[in-house]
C-alpha cells in the first residue's frame, strides 16, 4: 500500500505547564512522539511528514534527520491548518494519506494500518472510539441510516452532541487528491476561530464520497496526552501491558504494578523480579536470574543463574553466569564480570573486567582495571586511574590478594600470586607471588596527653 503519513507536532500542550514541547515529554523512556513514529515505520510509507510549531527547533533537532519531512505550523491555527502545511509536501503518486498525532503515543501499527486500507485511496476514513468520558473529543455525528454525517468539536457541541460517546480519535485516513482539495477550501468559522481538520467530513457527504469509521479496538492507543495526569495513567496502563506480557512468557514479577520497562527487556526461563526495578535500553537476562528489589539496570546482559541483590544500579555491564552483584553496588559501562565473580556492597566497578571467581565485597572502587581469576580484592581499597588529566589501567593478576584500604596508582601491574598489605599505597609494579607492603613503621609514643580546651 502506498502512503503518505502526516504527524501533527505542532501543540503547545498548555496544560503539561512545561517549557519542554508536550510530544517529547518521555513515556516509558522514549518521547511521545518516538511512540507514534516507532509506530509509523512498519507501514514503510512514500512520504513521511512531521508538521512542527511550538518548540519546532527542539523537535525537529530530535527527529528532522533522514527521510522524514519537517513542515513548520506558524501560528498554530487548528488541525486543519496544520495540514495545510503539509499539502506541498505530500507524494501525490500515493493514493492515501493517514493522519496521526504526535501526542497519542500508543497507536498500534496494525490499526493505524487497518484505518490506511480503510481509506483504499477512495473514501474519507475516521477512527473512532466510545469512551465513557467524551469530555474534550469531537463527537462523531450519524444520520438516519447510521452513516457517518460529521463531527463536530467538544467545544462547539450542543447540550445533546456532548452526550455521544462515540468520538473521533484525532487520525484519519483519506484520498491524498481529495484531501489537499478539501482542506484548501477550509474556513474558520467556530468559537475558536480556527481551522477544524473535522470539518472536511460534511465536504465529503457533500461529494457523496463514502466515509467509513473504523474503531479502535483498545481506547488506550487513542488516548491523547494533554497533561501531566494523563501522561501519568499512559504510563501505567502502558507498563501493566508490558509486566503481563513478560509474566505471559513466565516472568515472575513480584508486583507487576510496580514495575517499569522503559525499553526493552528480554528474558529467559525462571527469570525473577522484585518490586520496583527499573529496566531501560536493551537488557537481557539469562535462565534463573534473579534481581533484588529497587534495582535500575540500563543496556545490561546478566547470564543464567546470576543474582543482582536490591539497591544496584548497572549500566552497560555484562554480568557473568551465577554472578553475585550488590546489594548497594553500581556497575557502569564497560564493566564484564565473569562467572561466579562477587561484587558486594557499596561496590563500584567501571570500565573494568573481572575474570572468573574474582571478588570485591566491600566498599571498594575497580576504574580501568583488568582483573585475573580467583582475586580477592580487599575492603575500602580502590585504583587510582585518574592522573588529573588522563585515566590509566591497573592489570591485577590471577590469584592476587589486594589487603584492605589499599590504593593502587595506575598505570601498575600486579604479578599472579602477589599480596599486597593492608593500608598500602602502591605506585610500582608488583611482582608475582611476593609480598608488598607500603607503610610506615608504626610507632607509640609514652607519655602523650591528648590537647584538652582551655577554660575561660
Amino acid at each position: 500500500m502506498s502512503l503518505n503519513i502526516v504527524v501533527m507536532a505542532a501543540g503547545k500542550g498548555t496544560r503539561m505547564k512545561s517549557a519542554r514541547p508536550k510530544v517529547l515529554h518521555a513515556l516509558a523512556g522514549r518521547p511521545l512522539l518516538q511512540h507514534v513514529l516507532d509506530a509509523c515505520a512498519p507501514l514503510a510509507a512514500a512520504r513521511t511528514v512531521l508538521v512542527t510549531g511550538h518548540g519546532a527547533a527542539d523537535i525537529e533537532a530530535r527527529f528532522g534527520a533522514g527521510a522524514l519531512h519537517c513542515v513548520r505550523q506558524e501560528p498554530q491555527l487548528g488541525t486543519g491548518h496544520a495540514v495545510q502545511q503539509a499539502v506541498p509536501a505530500l507524494d501525490d503518486a500515493a493514493p492515501t494519506t493517514l493522519i496521526l498525532n504526535g501526542d497519542v503515543p500508543l497507536i498500534r501499527a496494525e490499526t493505524a494500518r487497518a484505518l490506511a486500507a480503510a481509506c483504499g485511496g477512495e473514501r474519507l476514513a475516521l477512527l473512532t472510539i466510545e469512551l465513557a468520558d467524551a469530555t474534550g473529543y469531537g463527537r462523531v455525528l450519524r444520520d438516519a441510516a447510521g452513516g457517518v454525517a460529521g463531527i463536530v468539536e467538544h467545544k462547539d457541541a450542543s447540550a445533546a452532541q456532548r452526550a455521544i460517546r462515540e468520538v473521533y480519535t484525532g487520525m484519519m485516513a483519506a484520498p491524498t487528491a481529495a484531501l489537499k482539495r478539501w482542506v484548501g477550501a477550509l474556513t474558520n468559522d467556530n468559537a475558536q476561530r480556527e481551522y477544524y481538520l473535522t470539518d472536511i467530513v460534511a465536504m465529503a457527504v457533500a461529494e457523496g464520497v463514502p466515509v467509513a469509521a473504523t474503531q479502535a479496538a483498545d481506547e488506550t492507543e487513542v488516548l491523547g496526552v494533554n497533561s501531566p495526569a494523563q501522561l501519568a495513567d499512559l504510563e501505567r496502563r502502558l507498563q501493566r501491558a508490558q509486566a503481563d506480557a513478560l509474566m505471559e512468557a513466565g516472568v515472575r514479577l513480584a508486583d507487576p504494578a510496580r514495575f517499569d520497562l522503559r525499553g526493552s527487556l528480554h528474558c529467559g526461563q525462571d527469570v525473577e523480579i522484585d518490586l520496583n526495578c527499573v529496566f531501560e535500553g536493551r537488557v537481557v537476562l539469562g535462565d534463573g536470574v534473579r534481581i533484588g528489589a529497587n534495582c535500575v539496570l540500563r543496556d545490561c546482559e546478566v547470564a543464567a543463574g546470576a543474582v543482582v541483590h536490591p539497591f544496584c544500579h548497572l549500566e552497560g555491564a555484562k554480568v557473568g553466569a551465577g554472578a553475585l552483584v550488590g546489594p548497594f553496588a553500581r556497575l557502569r559501562p564497560g564493566t564484564e564480570l565473569g562467572p561466579e565473580v562477587h561484587i558486594g556492597n557499596f561496590v563500584e566497578v567501571k570500565n573494568s573486567t573481572l575474570a572468573a571467581g574474582a571478588k570485591a565485597n566491600h566498599l571498594a572502587y575497580l576504574g580501568d582495571a583488568t582483573v585475573g581469576e580467583r582475586v580477592n580484592y580487599g575492603a575500602g581499597s580502590i585504583t587510582a586511574n585518574y592522573d588529573g588529566a588522563n585515566k590509566h589501567r591497573t592489570v591485577i593478576g590471577a590469584d592476587v590478594h589486594v589487603g584492605s584500604n589499599c590504593v593502587l596508582v595506575a598505570p601498575i601491574t600486579v604479578g599472579e600470586g602477589a599480596t599486597i598489605g593492608g593500608g598500602s599505597t602502591v605506585s610500582k609494579s608488583v611482582p608475582a607471588g611476593r609480598l608488598t607492603v607500603v607503610r610506615a613503621p608504626q610507632t607509640t609514643i609514652a607519655d602523650w596527653q591528648r590537647p584538652r580546651k582551655t577554660k575561660g
